[in-house]
């Protein structure tokens, strides 16, 4: 145990121990840069303070301070500026996919569902009477099996495999998405006045995303009822969900109950919490 008021040894480059004598000139520079260094440290940690509590109490835009919601659509522009019809999620082999596929959220899940009464609603762009489908409705489109990773906007991933029909395939043969009733015969090609936005929201109205018509019609956006080669099971949002590899798991919407679409961004779960609203990555 050292002596009170000994003088502090520090070692050397050979070793040795190095005695600074009190009041020596390099004593001196040693204790200014210490109290420079605390000083230093503690106008940063304050600046920190201050200055996130001014970012949370600058007003609020779709729920989030308007600073970061201005980070939060840049990243979308960017996103959406980088998105193409042509550009596709990578697929990966069959046997790579996992066994067991981890459910997460349960947000539009937790109503009771009698999976024969199911029916898709879809309201037609510009109004008019809303139409209903059934699950066999839906697989008798083309079907389509994918191998693509889910990405959660937590950090995690994982390689599914997924099954059932483009959501381009649907609006193809029932025209719903443009004011004319022109059909979706080319993807890169679409009507001229195509809805610019889709809304999915769940039987119980508690879960909803938004996307953008070419995020939709992309063509592996799935109106999907199958995962790992079985019936999606109710919590993984039977009978019918939606997959859209390009976009966070987030948008994945878990048992579809309406659809429509609009002019205008449509409102969506997670954006409403402070999230990106496009969601790409």
């Amino acid at each position: 145990m050292q002596p009170e008021n000994s003088i502090p040894k520090h070692p050397s480059p050979d070793g040795q121990d190095l005695t600074l004598p009190p009041g020596s000139p390099l004593q001196q520079e040693a204790a200014r840069r210490t109290r420079r260094s605390f000083i230093v440290g503690g106008l940063a940690a304050l600046g920190g303070v201050l200055g996130w509590r001014y970012l949370l109490q600058r007003p609020d835009a779709d729920g989030t301070p308007k600073p970061f919601r201005r980070v939060l659509d840049a990243n979308g522009r960017l996103s959406s500026a980088y998105f193409k019809e042509t550009r596709l999620a990578r697929e990966f082999p069959r046997s790579q996919a996992v066994k067991k596929v981890r459910t997460n959220g349960s947000a539009g899940l937790e109503s009771e569902i009698d999976l024969e009464a199911w029916r898709m609603v879809v309201q037609p762009y510009g109004g008019g009477k809303a139409q209903e489908f059934t699950l066999a409705d839906i697989k008798a489109l083309p079907r389509v099996e994918m191998n693509t990773e889910l990405k959660c906007i937590e950090g995690w991933s994982i390689l599914v495999n997924w099954a059932g029909a483009r959501f381009a395939d649907f609006l193809a043969k029932y025209p719903l998405a443009s004011r004319s009733g022109q059909p979706i015969k080319d993807i890169a090609n679409p009507p001229t006045d195509l809805a610019p936005y889709v809304s999915v929201v769940t039987p119980d109205e508690e879960y909803y995303v938004g996307l953008d018509i070419h995020s939709a019609i992309h063509p592996q956006t799935l109106l999907c009822y199958e995962i790992n080669g079985e019936p999606l099971s109710i919590a993984h949002g039977a009978p019918l969900r939606l997959v859209t590899p390009l976009k966070y798991g987030i948008k994945h919407l878990k048992r579809i109950g309406t659809i429509s679409f609009a002019d205008e961004r449509t409102a969506d779960y997670w954006a409403e919490q402070g999230y990106d609203w496009d969601s790409g990555h």
